[in-house]
This record gives C-alpha cells, structure tokens and sequence, in this order.
C-alpha cells in the first residue's frame, strides 16, 4: 500500500483512490480532463473521448491530478508512441495522439484561451502543420544533478510531473539524427569527465549548416530560410524546427505588408528582432525596414546577417527598453509592427508605447497563446483582430506558435 504523501488533502478522494472518469476535453498543458459531477479530474496521457481508470495522486482547491492505469475505452485517434520513454519523459504530451487530432485540439484550444481570457469570439485558422513530425528539432538541452562518488547519473529531461528527478535519455525522437549521433558522444565525454563537475550541469547540441553540431554555447550556428543564412550564437534563441520555418517566415512577411495597393504597409518595424529573423525575411517587400534589440549581441549578429545576405533597407538598432521606438520616424499609417516577445509575453511598459506609436498594422508572434491573447486584450480597444494563424513548430508536444493580426481600428 502507497504511503499517503504528509500534505496530502483527502478531499474528494483519498489518496491513490482509483476511479472510472470519461476523457471529453485536453487542458492548455495537454492532460486529459474528466468531470465526476462538477469536479475536474486530470489525467496525464488520457485523451478526449476516451473512458479510463485514473489514480488520484492531488487534491486541490478546485480540481484533482491522476495518472493513467487503464484505458477501458480507447480513442479512435490514439495511436502507439514511437519513443519507448513516453509517458515517463516530460518532454512530450501528444506521440499517443494522431497527428490530425494534435492539430484539431490545439486550435480549439487557441479558441477556448481567446473567449476565456478577453471575451473575443473569433475564428482560429486551421494550424499550419511541421513538414516533419519527429526528426525535427535543431537544438536540444539534456541536463544531469550533481555527480555523487565521481558518477554523474541520468543524462536527459524531468520526468514526467517531476521537478527535480532527470530521466535518463540516450536518443530523443523529436531531435535531429545529427543532434541524436553527437548526443552519444557527448553523455559519453561528460561521463568520462565526471570529477570536472562540481555540481549539474546543462548540455547543449546545436545543429549547425557545416554538418557539425555545436556543443559550445558561444559558438557560431548557422541556419538556412529560404534565401537567407542567419548566424547566432548557438546557445541564443534561434527558432529550432528549421523545417517549418518558410512557412512561418513568410507568413509574417504577408500578414507584415496586408492588401496589396492603397491598404498596404510600406515600412516595418520589427520590435524583438533578436538576430533578425522576421525583419530580414520580410524587408524585402518594404521599403525600409528596422529591427529594434535590447540584447547588444543580438544586434549585432542581425546587422551581419544583414550585410551578409545582402538586405540593404534594413537597419538595426539597441533600444532601450523605456523607448522602444524613440529613433523610428516611418509614417505610423504605413507601418506594420512585429512583434515576437518571450513566453512570458509584452510589458505594460512596452504595449503602452507600442499604442502611443500607433502603427496601422500589427502582427504578433507569440510560442505561449495564453500570454499573446492577455495582451490581446489590452489591445482590443485599439485594434481589431484580423487574423489568428497557428502554426505547429513543436508536433508531439503541447507546445505551439501563433500569429494573430491586428489592425487599428
């Protein structure tokens, strides 16, 4: 019998309780969600549609955990994970979820998110499904806990619901099969060099377009979109599903310039331009173009890849932060604005001067849709949304990119 965890509240259901729950809907972090009468029950692993016996492992103020024991009724649209290690890796949610399936759940819940969090009742476009559903990912980040007696344990990912404990991951689907050949070598090296390492420590596999996979942080990667070669550092944020990336990029690019004639965007301003993806890809459709960093490295590898590539009407320049667009002078009824900001989403500070500048177009890229359409929100009085595009860079995960188009009202 499971010893019952100190803190443990045995309120509805006693500790490892099992129950017989029906599957009809996935929460925003890809569990399944039951409903015993009014009270919701997650269930890792347990898909929509689906009758399952659950083991209640939380009891919280408005909502209880389970893991998964047994399907009693199974979806139509589970299908086998490829990885041995799903369902105790925390990396992925969805490798039992048909593809088609992923993409329908992950635009309902887009839709759910926006008439929740701002009361909008909008149509979310169909996702833009990833060329490549696992072999996809350019960059990963194992990690290993402090070497005990000289041995460094698992080298890999959290497991599942764990904060702490690592899983050990010798190959991870989802990776590149040059990142999965150099991530053998490289947990056998740090093995070998077990006493250099005081406490643990995070790896880094970086794929680059000479073949080699760097493993040094402040390296230089490179990576092909379309026409264009960027160069970053290979421990900087750089998008890590190149197979998508066209798409993407050109897709911002459009909703960037809008209608074609009198309605049309002539410059761009690009306000988190890091190394210069969206604003390089795009400024050839503009005629002029600025890309706007707080981080002076990521300026400065975008002015390279500028010069590089040969983009002559793009500028880059180090804003600050409480002046985002001080040094902008374009015409704000001609301008389009991207902005692609962290998973934690804008600043007040800065949608204040994204408003007080007032540019006739916006388009807003965001890897974490609930943050996105919090500062929708605050938008709203301003601008209308025209557009909401979600595009899959990150199959068999939860995880998921989307655009919105806002235009000033």
């Amino acid at each position: 019998m499971s010893r019952t965890p100190r803190r443990f509240h045995p309120v509805p259901y006693e500790y490892h309780d099992e129950i017989e729950i029906e599957i009809d809907s996935l929460s925003n972090l890809g569990k399944g969600v039951g409903r015993d009468g009014d009270w919701v029950v997650f269930v890792s692993h347990a898909l929509p549609g689906e009758r399952v016996r659950a083991r209640v492992f939380r009891n919280a103020a408005n909502h209880s955990e389970a893991d998964l024991v047994e399907i009693l009724r199974p979806s139509p649209d589970r299908v086998e994970p490829v990885c041995p290690l799903f369902g105790e890796c925390g990396g992925c949610q969805y490798q039992n979820f048909a593809y088609p399936a992923q993409l329908e759940w992950k635009r309902r819940q887009v839709g759910e998110l926006l008439r929740r969090m701002a009361g909008i009742e909008f149509p979310v476009e169909a996702p833009v499904p990833s060329p490549r559903l696992y072999g996809y990912r350019s960059k990963i980040t194992p990690h290993f806990q402090k070497p005990v007696q000289g041995r460094i344990g698992p080298i890999g990912f959290l497991r599942e619901g764990r904060r702490q404990q690592v899983l050990d991951v010798p190959r991870c689907p989802i990776a590149s099969e040059s990142v999965n050949r150099a991530l053998e070598n490289l947990r056998r090296e740090t093995r070998a060099n077990a006493r250099g390492y005081r406490k643990g420590a995070t790896l880094l596999l970086r794929d680059s377009l000479d073949g080699r996979v760097r493993t040094d942080p402040t390296e230089m990667c490179e990576e092909r979109v379309g026409d264009l070669v960027f160069a970053f550092h290979a421990g900087e944020f750089f998008q890590n599903n190149p197979s998508i990336l066209p798409a993407f990029t050109e897709h911002v690019r459009r909703e960037a310039l809008g209608d074609v004639g009198d309605g049309s965007a002539t410059h761009l301003v690009d306000a988190y331009c890091g190394s210069g993806l969206f604003c390089l890809t795009a400024a050839p459709a503009f005629v002029e173009a600025v890309g706007i960093e707080i981080s002076e490295s990521s300026i400065d590898w975008a002015r390279r890849n500028a010069e590089r590539n040969g983009v002559a009407n793009c500028r880059f320049v180090h804003g600050d932060a409480s002046a985002i667009f001080e040094d902008v002078a374009f015409p704000p009824d001609r301008t389009a604005v991207v902005i692609d900001p962290p998973r934690k989403g804008s600043s007040e500070e800065f949608l204040d001067q994204l408003l007080a500048f007032g540019p006739a177009r916006i388009v807003y890229v965001s890897c974490d849709p609930a943050t996105q359409i919090r500062d929708l929100a605050r938008l709203d009085g301003s601008y209308r949304l025209v557009r909401l595009q979600p595009f899959d860079l990150f199959p068999q995960t939860r995880h998921l990119e989307c655009v919105a188009t806002l235009e000033r009202r």
